[in-house]
């Protein structure tokens, strides 16, 4: 049918979109207190991008990426998440250049060809935070305080914030042989995809949600003990950080999130109340992603959440959004004359930022009257043929029931009440 959304996709209006202006409105004051600026980078990318930056191990370049050859015979994709396209610009427009650390952020539609369940769709809308420049531990426990700041603003307290460390490429190496070595002795009893991951990337092993496997994954080497001791007191120190920012986490080796780039920190916050995918926004660092993408060595550190699993876990932790604003005034009218000084006025008092409408379907007053209730509207007027003759008009507090008479003509003295 060519009347419904295709599977997995989703239409945003009403209530709906209100929720996501509301967290939207948010991130913005967000970015604005921790001083990072917006980049918007283009829907689609080469599809090689995504190859070199996300790692064509992972589930995500195998399996999920809409991909498609363009007119000109070049492999374009949709972007499935947001780092790898701040990444290529970055290095194009020669940000490095800027004085450092370069702080970043999105919010972007990304597509991936999935199962859609609660909180995983097709397309979805990511907010992601990009710190570049810095090796720093004290970057990785910023970019943690932001999500951490959000999830806070957002009403979102049933959260439990759990970190690791994967170390540098020597330790993480060394890991994959252990887990190599480890996953050998189990190996007939892997599922189809682990027994390909075993050769190419053992560290996916982690991530599989077969129980089976889950079972055999149990018993694996921890990554802790495979850190060297540079990346030990990195993260360390990250747990100092945190620690001094009043920031609570658990330590948790088995997160390993699911893209290649990351190095050292990874981190997940993780509700248990909001179904399978509990996880409300992850992320960690990866300082070789721009040296794959073909420029120099830069480290950077940074976090992706879903805005539609923001809600899931807003919800989850305080009920049903409630976003819709109150109109502060609604302008009845009788008659063609007292509806074009309706419409008038209201246009006047948009210019001052108040919130106001009039009747546009030639209504009755009475009809008008039900309407501005279910708006929920604030204060009411109704002008008609004596308050046109006179430009006096009756200003109702619809709490109260309270009126007072005021020249409607004259904005400005009585628009303060509005407010």
């Amino acid at each position: 049918m060519i009347t419904q959304a295709p599977r997995g996709t989703y239409d945003l209006y009403g209530e709906q979109v209100r929720k996501w202006q509301s967290i939207e409105k948010t991130i913005a004051r967000l970015m604005e207190d921790f001083h990072y600026g917006e980049i918007r980078t283009p829907i689609f990318e080469h599809t090689e991008l995504f190859q070199r930056g996300v790692g064509d191990t992972t589930d995500i370049v195998q399996k999920e990426m809409y991909t498609f050859l363009d007119k000109g015979n070049r492999s374009i994709t949709l972007k499935p998440e947001g780092t790898a396209g701040a990444a290529r610009a970055f290095l194009e427009h020669k940000m490095f250049a800027d004085p450092q650390p370069t702080k970043l952020y999105y919010i972007t539609p990304c597509f991936r060809y999935e199962k859609p369940q609660a909180g995983r769709d097709r397309q979805f809308s990511q907010f992601g935070v990009e710190l570049y420049g810095s090796a720093e531990a004290a970057a990785d426990a910023e970019v943690i305080s932001v999500a951490y700041e959000l999830l806070k603003r957002l009403g979102i307290h049933n959260v439990t914030l759990h970190i690791n460390s994967l170390g540098c490429r020597e330790c993480r190496a060394k890991y994959n042989q252990e887990l190599r070595d480890y996953f050998e002795r189990y190996k007939d009893s892997l599922c189809e995809t682990c027994k390909e991951r075993l050769e190419r990337n053992p560290l996916r092993i982690l991530d599989c949600k077969n129980p089976q496997c889950r079972e055999i994954v149990e018993g694996a080497p921890s990554v802790l003990d495979a850190l060297d001791q540079d990346c030990r007191e990195h993260f360390e120190k990250v747990q100092a950080y945190l620690s001094g920012m009043g920031i609570p986490f658990v330590v948790d080796p088995g997160i390993v999130r699911g893209l290649d780039y990351y190095t050292r920190t990874v981190f997940e916050f993780v509700c248990d109340e909001i179904g399978a995918q509990g996880t409300v926004c992850a992320g960690g660092r990866y300082d070789h992603l721009i040296e794959e993408l073909g420029g120099s060595s830069v480290p950077a550190v940074g976090f992706a959440a879903g805005i539609g699993r923001m809600i899931l876990a807003m919800e989850a932790a305080n009920g049903t959004m409630q976003t819709e604003t109150p109109l502060d005034l609604y302008v009845g009218s009788m008659g063609e004359k007292a509806s074009i000084e309706a419409l008038s006025l209201v246009y006047r008092l948009r210019a001052l930022h108040v919130s106001a409408e009039s009747d546009l379907l030639g209504r009755s007053v009475k009809a008008q009257m039900k309407y501005a209730n279910k708006r929920g509207a604030r204060y009411t007027m109704i002008l008609g043929e004596t308050e046109l003759e006179t430009g006096k008009a009756s200003l109702k507090n619809m709490e109260s029931g309270e009126s007072e008479t005021v020249d409607f003509r004259n904005i400005q003295e009585w628009r303060n009440q509005l407010s």
